[in-house]
């Protein structure tokens, strides 16, 4: 009982860490890709540390097989974090995210046909729900879009949502591979497909470089993903699924009330709604169904 409360703990912690990311975006004044390829190598480095403070090592003899899954994962991973991180870029932080975490109605909506699960009516109508909070959150159907930047940025977040799902959806598949290692592969895999993209895409100024910048990205790289990732792996040890899938919507939750109270950013009446939508049919669909007893 005393594991499953630290666990808990653990994994509510982690959760709340993510949903900061979106405040340090804003504070970075660096390019998209650079601050993404930055996050999954030093993320990757960071973990392999911890590998190696807990004397482990990664079972590459497991990932035989499996190379091309995780690589592929990988390097979504990286270009779904570009996709949001410009997201936050051209819209509120709150829009952004609640538009990112369609990612779980993606999946739950394209399970029948990949993972041969059965959709039952209740996430069918979590499913209707979601699309359209997602559209209220747009505004398109309220004519309260706030510009072509506002719409941009809902399109981002919904295009890291889409590349989000399609990792999940890969992960599925891999299998005796544990979710420490195949983290670590990814977070490079994620980092290193983004160098040649950095390289060719993007000019940094170096007039932005500052302490201040530099402390900003090590607290992303390090915290958001190393200490965060640490944190909510260790957590699973001692949690169900389902209530790690639970407590997964704090980081949205947070990344709402962040937006709204250090970055002063304010939803729309509709946006609040179609957020609510999202997120209520998101946690929804996760709770367990009843069965019926013959």
């Amino acid at each position: 009982m005393e594991k499953e409360k630290r666990c808990r703990w653990m994994l509510m912690a982690s959760m709340t860490v993510f949903g900061t990311i979106g405040l340090f975006r804003r504070w970075i004044p660096l390019p998209s890709g650079a601050i993404a390829m930055a996050r999954g190598l030093i993320g990757a480095a960071f973990l392999l540390l911890v590998l190696w403070v807990k004397k482990e090592k990664i079972d590459f003899s497991a990932m035989k097989g499996q190379l091309g899954k995780l690589l592929f994962s990988g390097a979504l991973i990286g270009l779904n974090w570009v996709a949001l991180f410009e997201s936050f870029r051209f819209t509120s932080v709150s829009v952004a995210t609640v538009c990112y975490y369609m990612a779980p109605i993606i999946v739950m909506a394209l399970s029948p046909w990949l993972l041969r699960e059965k959709l039952s009516l209740r996430k069918v109508l979590c499913v209707l729900t979601a699309l359209l909070g997602a559209a209220l959150v747009s505004g398109i159907l309220t004519g309260t879009a706030q510009g072509s930047n506002h719409l941009l940025g809902v399109a981002l977040g919904l295009l890291a949502a889409v590349m989000y799902a399609t990792v999940v959806l890969v992960n599925k598949r891999i299998v005796s591979v544990k979710a420490f290692d195949r983290t670590i592969l990814q977070l490079a895999a994620a980092g290193g497909v983004l160098i040649p993209y950095v390289a060719l895409t993007e000019r940094v100024d170096p007039a932005v470089f500052s302490w201040k910048t530099a402390l900003l990205m090590l607290i992303v790289c390090v915290l958001h993903t190393g200490i965060a990732y640490a944190l909510y792996f260790a957590s699973l040890e001692g949690v169900s699924g389902q209530t790690a899938a639970l407590y997964s919507y704090v980081d949205p939750i947070v990344a709402v009330l962040a937006s709204a109270i250090v970055l002063q950013e304010r939803m729309s009446g509709w946006g609040i709604v179609g957020s609510v939508l999202v997120l209520g049919a998101a946690i929804i669909s996760e709770l367990p169904e009843k069965t019926s007893v013959s």
